[in-house]
């Protein structure tokens, strides 16, 4: 019976150690800029990608010991966003949605807002100027990636109605760089 009692001990402990050994693989703070900058290009392919062009980067500031009120701002390198805050969404960390994952290799991934810089509304009027969502993917081999949405095509595939957006998609994948932003 002690054998038992032995070998089930040492399967908790192994089981514990593991546990927090992949609690510490997770741990988003690694993932601060401190000064740096995490930067990229859009995935070029068309079919990730809508309304952004094929050649715009994005910078990212990233406090991750922040990520729940002030974690960091976006830049691009179109002027579409300028040192823009990523706005948390309070409710999300009282959601499920604040443990969505997909795809393997994240370690967590974010969901917040962010607005366009003032002027950036193109021949589209005001309506450029809505709300994005953005997706941060923290990844394990410590690079980020960046999802920018906002809207989706028309069911009758037709232009939107006057003082609507755009829609918007894009995918960055976005490595560390000394230095700040400087798109």
């Amino acid at each position: 019976m002690v054998p038992v009692r032995v070998a089930l001990a040492v399967l908790v402990a192994v089981t514990l150690a593991g546990s927090l050994a992949g609690a510490g693989c997770r741990d988003p703070s690694r993932f601060s800029s401190k000064g740096d900058r995490f930067e990229g290009s859009v995935v070029k392919g068309s079919f990730v990608r809508s309304g952004i062009g094929e050649d715009v980067r994005l910078c990212m500031t990233l406090d991750a010991d922040r990520i729940q009120d002030a974690p960091g701002t976006i830049t691009t390198s179109d002027g579409r966003f300028q040192a823009a805050p990523l706005r948390p969404i309070p409710q999300i960390w009282h959601d499920p949605l604040s443990t969505l994952n997909f795809g393997d290799g994240r370690v967590q991934n974010l969901v917040y807002a962010a607005s366009p810089s003032p002027g950036d509304a193109g021949d589209a009027g005001d309506a450029e100027a809505e709300d994005v969502m953005v997706i941060v993917s923290l990844m394990q081999t410590d690079h980020v990636e960046a999802r920018l949405l906002r809207g989706a095509p028309r069911v009758d595939a037709g232009p939107p109605p006057p003082g609507t957006s755009r829609p918007l998609f894009g995918v960055f994948n976005l490595y560390r760089h000394p230095g700040p932003c400087e798109l």
